[in-house]
């Protein structure tokens, strides 16, 4: 039977350097009296989820946006270069360093594909980072829905043309990823747990690695 592993990007196979990033473009103002910068980075991740589960918008505009808010709840002076300066950071993320002989050994057995909240100029230049061909990149800018909405799954299983039964998910991310798939009828799901969280029952059943180097053993490659 026809099985296909799909993946997460930033996060599961992209090394998202996007915390690092954001404090050497703000260096000049991190210096402000009473900055938390932990908790001023913690906002933005929370600001950036809470965006996607609005109306849908390019990845771009979502960084800008969340930046802009963050900054602003902890008194820091947005400057639209800021946004322009992550943005295009992203595009030259690369893999961890086990990612690309990991799906190379899967490529033995099953098709590979990518399921990102991305713009599709942006996730290009990722991709060919890893080095590896996949049989499908499907963003969010294509499914004009970003995980963790059901369309984005739902557009990209269309797009393959299979059934959810016959996906096998990997990702980093819990909130995007894991807790959406459960319901959906996947065969197997696979949390790459990178920074060591707590996971939950209530999500089961999934397997758990701590990077991708044990997947191919894992899916029996």
């Amino acid at each position: 039977m026809r099985q296909v592993v799909t993946f997460d990007a930033y996060g599961t196979l992209i090394d998202f350097q996007l915390g690092p990033t954001t404090l050497k473009v703000l260096a000049d103002r991190l210096d402000l009296d009473g900055l938390n910068v932990e908790e001023f980075l913690d906002d933005f991740r929370v600001m950036r989820f809470q965006a996607v589960l609005e109306a849908y918008r390019p990845y771009h505009e979502v960084l800008h946006s969340s930046l802009r808010n963050a900054m602003r709840l902890h008194g820091l002076e947005y400057r639209t270069s800021d946004g322009d300066a992550l943005v295009e950071a992203v595009p030259t993320f690369g893999p961890f360093p086990e990612v690309p002989d990991a799906l190379r050994a899967l490529k033995s057995k099953y098709e590979i594909a990518i399921i990102s909240n991305s713009d599709d100029d942006l996730i290009k230049h990722n991709v060919a980072n890893i080095g590896v061909e996949f049989d499908h990149v499907i963003t969010a800018e294509q499914a004009r829905a970003y995980k963790p909405d059901r369309q984005a799954f739902e557009h990209a299983f269309k797009v393959m043309d299979i059934e959810p039964s016959q996906v096998i998910h990997t990702a980093q991310g819990w909130e995007y990823d894991h807790i959406p798939t459960r319901d959906l009828g996947l065969e197997r799901r696979v949390w790459i747990n990178r920074y060591r969280r707590p996971g939950s029952s209530d999500y089961q059943p999934y397997d758990e690695l701590n990077d991708l180097s044990g997947l191919p053993a894992l899916l029996g490659c």
